[in-house]
């Protein structure tokens, strides 16, 4: 049965890792808008490549709300961090969205990035040697890619990085799609209200140099601010955001980058195309998680397929990014690729907002490691790394190096 015909089960698995499922491209050049089934039954369509992905992405019409009665559930369960009530506390649209994005955007510009850069290089430089000391073999999403952006994440909010692993469980809950119970899950966002709800009014009681305290200085609605709900939402969804994806991508990155020595060699040779490589090693990211759902309130043409009012659409960023209309050779890692219009953080008015945090940290995590391990390798072979399942985001259960 050829892909047009069947419902494939959504997430595809790939069979290694750090490469791409055969079906993505089989699926782009056949069938790119696809019928398929997710966790919890319900059925969506996927779309592959890479300008549909993008044209949705930037599309109002699109919204990111999948509370909707006809709306598909990612998972069984239900909730999570597209479709729970926290969901539709920020705003998903027009003016609201944009000044939700523009108050707290403040704090993720390229100029607040290169500020916060030397204390970042600092951070890791630690954490390499915390890891180095424990000796070879080592865990280097354990030892840097988890504790990394969970600190600068704990510093700009101003929550104790020292209940990063509460933190690390709520995330996870939250982006669950089989791992958890309901149960679990209800508990955990429970826990996780109440612990920034107190948070919040410590903040209000002692302010600090933080984009809570800011959000609070500023006032509610009637001042130009956020509601008290609002802001709460913005703190948990800053600290999911700001550290499961990046602690994850810098895992990939590193085994993306030693998995074949001559990439590494390569950077080592010439350290200026450490940034040009983050953003490469972004686009060829196979194992990126569930993708962006969206949910349709009108009828819409998309690659000649009308989808119906009520649909729920699935846009797969990683099998955009390796279209071949978009992208040459786009199958191949070229870590001078440039420009490189990857769509790994998202299009549009829902872009990632943390995007500059992202890549500041991957190009930092990159650049000590070269300087301070340039022997660095993976230490079991790239077929035995493991893929971390049951959740919305894509990552390594570990990643084993030896230097």
């Amino acid at each position: 049965m050829s892909v047009n015909e069947q419902v494939l089960n959504y997430p595809i698995a790939g069979d290694a890792a750090l490469d791409p499922p055969a079906e993505w491209a089989e699926l782009r050049g056949r069938c790119p808008v696809a019928h398929v089934k997710l966790p919890s039954g319900d059925q969506a369509t996927l779309l592959t490549r890479y300008e549909d992905v993008r044209k949705v992405l930037a599309d109002p019409r699109f919204t990111r709300q999948l509370t909707a009665p006809d709306a598909a559930r990612l998972s069984a369960e239900g909730g999570g961090v597209f479709s729970s009530e926290f969901a539709q506390i920020i705003p998903d649209g027009g003016e609201e969205h944009q000044h939700w994005r523009r108050l707290v955007g403040k704090w993720f510009t390229a100029k607040r990035m290169a500020a916060l850069r030397p204390r970042m290089t600092r951070i890791a430089e630690d954490l390499i040697d915390d890891m180095v000391e424990r000796g070879a073999p080592g865990d280097l999403k354990a030892s840097l890619g988890f504790p990394l952006p969970v600190y600068v994440i704990c510093d700009m909010l101003g929550v104790p990085a020292a209940d990063r692993d509460r933190f690390s469980y709520w995330s996870d809950t939250l982006l669950n799609l089989t791992r958890y119970s309901q149960a679990e899950i209800e508990a955990a966002q429970g826990e996780f209200f109440t612990y920034m709800s107190d948070h919040l009014t410590a903040k209000r009681q002692q302010p600090g140099e933080d984009l809570l305290s800011e959000l609070i200085a500023i006032g509610g609605p009637e001042d130009g601010g956020l509601s008290d709900i609002q802001i709460l939402v913005t703190g948990m969804g800053l600290l999911v955001a700001g550290h499961e994806t990046t602690a994850n991508m810098i895992g990939k990155m590193v085994a993306m980058l030693l998995a074949d020595r001559c990439r590494w060699e390569s950077l080592l040779a010439d350290p200026a195309l450490i940034r040009t490589a983050v953003e490469e090693t972004l686009r060829l990211d196979s194992n990126a998680g569930f993708g962006l759902p969206r949910y349709l309130r009108e009828e819409i043409e998309v690659s000649g397929t009308v989808l119906p009012r009520g649909t729920t659409v699935v846009c797969s960023m990683a099998a955009a990014n390796r279209d071949e209309s978009a992208f040459d050779a786009a199958a191949e890692m070229d870590l001078r690729r440039s420009p490189n219009p990857h769509l790994a953080f998202g299009a549009g008015a829902h872009s990632c907002l943390g995007q500059a945090l992202a890549r500041t940290e991957l190009q930092v995590v990159l650049e000590v490691l070269l300087r301070k391990l340039p022997s660095l390798e993976l230490a079991v072979p790239v077929e035995e790394l493991e893929r971390v399942e049951g959740l919305a985001v894509g990552g390594l259960r570990t990643v084993p190096v030896r230097w």
